[in-house]
């Protein structure tokens, strides 16, 4: 029997049906909808520019197929919009309704647009918008839950349109052109039927097909369960079906009662794995998550999983992984099953599994990153096969499929309040694995959502250590984006929770990031004093690395104020710090900015001097970048003593540092350069 998938609230024949095949029915709704395209809106007709983008809305309960509507609408008129298609789902599988500045983020990811971590949505709406001004892109909002996520994401342009599903109207957006399902007429319920079940039993008795029809109220979705029903029982009569259906006449929907029947008459252990994957994160499930979720072994639930995809109970995700998704329909019916067949406790029990699944997945992607630690690769060796990952690619590749859902497994965690350590170990495991496979700058508007999950559960265990680390983590993530106030907050209030945890990192990395925040702000004198809490605390510590590094940085609040002496003087410190710890690079940078504040305080002949012995360390540090911008610095200086021949003779040796350096594989020129200030900053947590 060829596949069939269930979209999030119809049919979708599987993709293995010709292009035509997928779709039929509901030719009245899509001739409405394309001539709305054509039709002028109320703007137009009194002679003023429509302000915004056109909204079509699909409206209809879960299961009426709205979704299969918009995306064939999509499909035949995507061509007149060259700058592509864009979707984004606005609500949960489990109808709880998505952030807009979730939503947001999505679409900007989608154009290739830099949305900055923690940046509020009344400025992600205006990048979207900016992004959007001078395309004609399409837009499908599925599973709108109100009309504020949709007017949100509207752009400012008329050559764009919105294609908007929702179970009902769209109050207060104007203009909107509404379609409104009911069930599919007959004739084609009955087609799809012989489509999905075969058609000699429905050649053959036509009358029971179109009663089978009525009883599933014209319904896709109970239209697809029946006929996969039909499928895995060759030897029985449609009327049979029919009569099974209204037997059960209770059931509060058509779909409701086709699901029931086919849960039924599920093998037991295939029946609670479709019942426990109502706790599938964002809907989304793959065979380690049903094994996690059942208790079962990997092969059979994968097994398990691909039947459950022909009688059309799941949706295969198209991906480079098996990935499954639960219709948005079934979901809530999914879940009434499982409340009435598993104990409280089981259930509980089922999501933990899952979480410990997902846990240890995620130490395996991060362990295959470090191939040069022995501790790392005995730790992997040490997992089963089936958490391995065979190389870095393909654990990539799982992270980024699997993203959503672990995102929303972070989610749930939290939000369940009773499984905090769990949640804790996941959100530390999916930070590090993100991190490795997609570095900070990539990650950052995952990471801080996750911080501020990290955070929530902190507080509510009143855990000061965590709370501390959220805040810093959090506050890096404010001043990358250029939110320093925001950030000088959340290192206050990291400051305060170092202390009451007693946690002398937590509390000299807050103290240091406090002046760090204030140098960006121009209070260079709180900078200075702030840095030198931080630098006593060093020192009291015996951390002789850090001490040498902060008494650069308060050097380099001094400059900034001009305070050239105190400048000199701290900055002696640092060069005299990293020669007692034989850092030779850093002794060489120190020396530059020495050399620096020599020639800002009047004393030229003294920066002469120090600048060559910069060059001889950034030499011995093989740092041709430094030393390149040393000797245009040496330039410079012997331009303005008068002898233009030392001046050409070291601005040709930094030319041809760097000209050398550009020609090496890995290096992008565009990127060398004159001189640039070196400053200090503190390490990445």
């Amino acid at each position: 029997m060829t596949d069939q998938a269930v979209d999030t609230d119809g049919v979708r024949l599987s993709h293995d049906v010709a292009a035509e095949t997928r779709f039929l029915g509901r030719t009245r709704e899509l001739k409405e909808l394309r001539a709305d395209i054509e039709r002028a809106g109320l703007d137009t007709l009194s002679g003023r520019k429509a302000p915004s983008a056109r909204v079509l809305l699909i409206a209809g309960r879960p299961g009426s197929g709205r979704t299969t509507l918009g995306e064939e609408l999509v499909r035949q008129v995507a061509d007149r919009y060259p700058d592509g298609v864009l979707r984004a789902r606005l609500s949960e599988t489990d109808g709880t309704r998505v952030p807009v500045e979730r939503s947001v983020r999505e679409l900007l990811g989608a154009l290739e647009v830099p949305a900055p971590a923690g940046a509020d949505e009344d400025d992600l709406v205006e990048a979207l918008r900016a992004a959007l001004a001078g395309r004609r892109t399409l837009l499908l909002l599925d599973d709108a839950a109100d009309a504020e996520q949709v007017d949100a994401l509207l752009p400012d342009n008329p050559d764009c349109l919105v294609v908007a599903i929702s179970q009902g109207p769209l109050t207060g957006i104007s203009d909107v052109r509404p379609c409104t399902l009911g069930g599919l007429d007959t004739k084609s319920a009955v087609e799809l039927l012989s489509r999905i079940a075969g058609s000699v039993r429905i050649t053959v008795d036509p009358r029971a097909a179109e009663g089978l029809a009525e009883q599933c109220q014209g319904q896709p979705a109970a239209l697809v369960l029946a006929g996969g029903w039909l499928a895995a029982r060759p030897k029985a009569a449609v009327a049979d079906l029919a009569r099974h259906l209204h037997a059960g006449a209770d059931e509060d929907t058509a779909t409701g009662r086709a699901l029931r029947l086919v849960h039924d008459e599920l093998p037991a252990p295939a029946a609670r794995i479709l019942r426990l994957l109502s706790l599938a994160p964002a809907g989304l499930a793959d065979p380690h998550t049903a094994s996690a979720l059942a208790g079962c072994s990997m092969s059979s639930a994968r097994t398990t999983l691909d039947d459950f995809v022909s009688v059309g109970l799941l949706h295969p995700v198209r991906t480079s992984l098996p990935q499954y998704e639960v219709p948005g329909c079934l979901h809530p019916l999914l879940k009434g099953l499982a409340e009435a067949h598993e104990r409280p406790g089981e259930l509980q029990l089922a999501r933990a599994r899952m979480l410990e699944r997902t846990v240890r997945l995620l130490q395996s992607c991060r362990a295959i990153t470090e191939t040069d630690s022995p501790q790392a690769r005995e730790k992997l060796l040490g997992m089963p096969r089936s958490l391995r990952f065979p190389s870095p690619r393909d654990a990539a590749d799982w992270l980024r499929v699997r993203r959503p859902a672990l995102l929303a497994s972070a989610r749930l965690a939290v939000a369940d309040g009773t499984l905090d350590t769990l949640a804790r170990r996941l959100m530390s495991q999916l930070v590090r694995a993100m991190v490795a496979h997609f570095g900070t700058q990539a990650a950052a508007g995952d990471l801080y959502g996750i911080h501020h999950l990290v955070l929530d559960v902190a507080e509510r265990r009143k855990l000061p250590r965590e709370r501390a680390a959220a805040l810093l983590n959090l506050g890096d993530l404010d001043a990358r984006t250029g939110r320093t106030a925001d950030a000088l907050a959340r290192y206050r209030a990291a400051l305060d929770a170092g202390r009451a945890a007693n946690d002398p990192y937590a509390t000299g990395r807050a103290t240091e990031s406090v002046g760090g925040a204030h140098l960006e702000l121009g209070d260079f004198d709180r900078a200075a004093d702030w840095f030198g809490r931080a630098l006593a605390e060093r020192l009291a510590q015996g951390e002789r690395a850090d001490a040498a590094r902060l008494y650069g940085r308060i050097a380099a609040a001094h400059t900034y104020a001009g305070r050239y002496g105190e400048a000199l003087r701290n900055w002696r410190a640092a060069v005299a710090g990293h020669r007692r710890n034989g850092d030779v690079a850093a002794q060489a940078r120190a020396l530059s900015e020495l050399a620096r504040v020599q020639e800002y305080a009047g004393r030229p002949e003294e920066s002469l001097r120090t600048s060559r012995e910069a060059v001889e360390w950034a030499r011995r540090a093989e740092d041709t970048r430094l030393q390149a911008a040393l000797h245009l610095r040496l330039a410079d200086t012997f331009a303005r003593l008068g002898d233009p021949t030392s001046a050409a003779l070291h601005r040709r040796s930094a030319e041809q540092m760097l000209g050398e350096e550009a020609q090496e594989p890995g290096t992008d020129p565009e990127q060398e350069g004159g001189t640039c200030e070196t400053r200090n900053v503190p390490a990445e947590d």
